[in-house]
């Protein structure tokens, strides 16, 4: 048996395996547009704009921080960390790498807006 009869199998294993770790972690949900609209109607939320540069808000927007900034801002964010924090940025990736600093600081209820401003602007 020749190293490439190995070691491409190989390499496509590692590639399904940690293909598995980018996928949306446990701490944080989606919604859609749609649903971010309807409760936007019925409740006040604590919504965050974390695209970079910054952008046209959605209204009601509370609050811009880069997304890589969060560190930075954490005295802008609740006192409450049970709080949710809505997140978008232009369409959505950002809002990810927002969540995972924001969970890090002890914020476990996280939403991001999927598809971003770009879904509702």
């Amino acid at each position: 048996m020749s190293s490439k009869t190995i070691f491409f199998p190989l390499i496509a294993v590692i590639f399904i395996v940690t293909g598995c770790v980018f996928q949306k972690p446990d701490y944080l949900k989606t919604i859609t547009a749609t649903e971010l609209n309807r409760i936007m109607q019925n409740e006040d939320i604590f919504l965050v704009d974390v695209h970079t540069p910054e952008q046209r808000h959605i209204k009601g927007t509370d609050l811009f921080i880069p997304y890589n900034e969060i560190e930075k801002y954490k005295d802008k964010l609740p006192k409450d960390k049970s709080t949710v924090i809505y997140l978008y940025c232009e369409a959505g990736p950002m809002g990810n790498a927002a969540a995972r600093s924001l969970y890090e600081l002890g914020y476990p209820n996280l939403i991001n807006l999927e598809g971003g401003a770009k879904a509702i602007l």
